[in-house]
């Protein structure tokens, strides 16, 4: 009764708080959808995490942790490198051309058709893959862990996860719709700080049972370097490559992240926000990926033959009554986080790129809010949709990985988006029918890199994709050049540009010290 008190409570307080900053009816484009341009660095910082956090995370990569130990953070300390591309190249550039979505950055820069490619790949893959991802893996983590609590909700697991999808994406979507950006944002900082506590409270019982910090060393040392052999089939070194460009997609040129910085104040507090979120990367690499060591090494190779299962079996067998209760609402905050900042965003991309651009083009700003709100209604049917999906796929083949073939799909998209996002911001005059052409290559060039080099780690292969496509690009646009370094770099202060180069020494030397 403890654990679910706490999770009423928990819901009440979000609603309330989502709520109370409802938006009146008649309400302008830069107050729904970016809060009215005035957010401070903690609001940015924290709920871009927030939303950078689902439930396959604990699962997923709490289990590769479990097997494959430290190598599993690059993917959440190497985010740094992106959160810095971010606030000292684009987000300078968005925040001086004063756009609302990134899709107006990509016009401006390589014309209206490839604008229009850019923002329905986004909308396409925000409103299936990304919701339906987040909605799924939210509630099957929940029942996962926490299935004798929610019995109540039906018997039937899968009619309980299939409820669990639904009410969970209409309660996000109820809250996006009244309060836009700024009732997103105030949810993701309450539900960021119920992610972090859960977090730390599994770590800290983790290294407990475990013997102590010291421990990790004695009992895993195999677990304990971030580099692993190159040709490692899930984990290897050279899947950097990949991330560092991939992560240019992620922390640069996607609107549900990058949605915040565009409604900071000023610069400023944009680059500190970011920047402060890049040292809470390190954090939750510490919260997710640590616990997976430590129970390796308190069962041993022997003690799991499903790895998923590290962080349940933690909660499970560890974790006393009421504490549970946190765990299961800082489950629901991941899932939430991620959804209501998704709705948000395909509202904005909807509203700006293609209802004002294409369907209404005298549209007032009331207008344009309105197909906002009925863009969440219609994309919470798409993504429930998906969520129903991924949980027949995941129940008619519980041993495949789709997981990380949803990654796949994800990079099928994102390379072109990446080819895009450089092209426009770092080539002087860009030759726009090239970029098209080389956006649209990226996905056969996927395809034909599969069928000549099957074992090829996707990571390594979207870095390829990307870096030919470019090239392509750069050839074609040799004549007029880069832009020079003033231009790609901005920094608000000498200050702030010390700040960052103390946070890249910092990854840099986490890589050296955990080789």
């Amino acid at each position: 009764m403890i654990d679910l008190a706490i999770v009423i409570a928990y819901f009440t307080v979000i609603f309330v708080t989502a709520m109370a900053g409802r938006t009146k009816e008649e309400v302008s484009k830069e107050d729904y959808f970016l809060s009215s341009r005035n957010l401070r660095w903690p609001s940015i910082a924290l709920s871009t995490i927030a939303t950078n956090i689902q439930g396959y995370q604990f699962l997923g990569m709490m289990g590769s942790a479990y097997l494959f130990g430290l190598a599993q953070a690059n993917l959440e300390i190497n985010a740094v490198q992106g959160i810095l591309m971010a606030a000292f190249i684009f987000v300078p550039m968005y925040l001086r051309d004063g756009i609302i979505t990134i899709t107006q950055f990509i016009k401006k820069r390589l014309g209206k058709t490839i604008a229009l490619f850019y923002t329905s790949a986004n909308i396409l893959l925000f409103s299936t893959i990304t919701l339906g991802g987040a909605l799924f893996w939210g509630a099957y983590a929940a029942d996962l862990v926490f299935a004798e609590y929610l019995s109540f909700i039906h018997e039937d697991r899968l009619i309980r996860i299939s409820i669990l999808i639904f009410g969970l994406g209409l309660f996000s979507a109820i809250y996006t719709y009244f309060g836009g950006l700024a009732a997103v944002v105030k949810t993701d900082v309450i539900q960021f700080a119920i992610l972090l506590t859960g977090g730390f409270v599994v770590m800290f019982v983790a290294i407990h049972h475990l013997g102590g910090w010291s421990q990790l060393y004695i009992k895993t040392p195999d677990h304990m370097h971030l580099h692993l052999p190159s040709d490692h089939d899930k984990l290897p070194w050279t899947m950097m490559f990949g991330l560092f460009f991939l992560n240019i997609n992620y922390w640069c040129a996607n609107q549900t992240v990058i949605q915040r910085s565009l409604a900071a104040k000023n610069l400023k507090e944009a680059q500190i926000g970011l920047m402060v979120g890049g040292l809470m990367k390190y954090v939750m690499a510490l919260i997710i990926i640590v616990p997976g060591i430590a129970l390796f090494g308190i069962l041993g190779e022997q003690g799991l033959s499903d790895p998923d299962m590290a962080f349940p079996y933690l909660v499970k067998n560890y974790l006393p009554t009421g504490v549970k209760g946190i765990i299961l609402c800082a489950l629901f905050a991941s899932l939430m986080s991620t959804v209501d900042s998704t709705f948000n965003s395909l509202a904005t991309l909807f509203s700006v790129d293609i209802y004002k651009e294409y369907i209404n083009k005298s549209a007032s700003d009331v207008e344009m809010v309105n197909a906002g709100r009925k863009t969440i209604m219609i994309t919470f049917m798409t993504g429930v949709l998906m969520g129903f999906i991924l949980m027949y796929l995941k129940f008619n083949n519980p041993e495949a990985a789709f997981t990380h073939t949803l990654n796949e799909l994800r990079y099928f998209i994102n390379c072109g988006i990446v080819v895009l996002i450089c092209t426009a911001a770092f080539l002087v005059f860009p030759n726009q029918k090239v970029a098209l052409v080389a956006f649209l290559f990226t996905v056969p060039l996927n395809l034909m890199i599969i069928k000549f080099f099957p074992d090829m780690n996707y990571f390594v292969r979207a870095g390829w994709v990307i870096v030919i496509a470019l090239l392509v690009v750069i050839l074609a646009s040799i004549e007029s050049g880069f832009k020079s370094g003033k231009e790609i770099l901005q920094g608000f202060s000498p200050k702030i540009n010390r700040v960052g180069l103390l946070l890249l020494g910092s990854l840099l030397l986490l890589h050296f010290i955990f080789h």
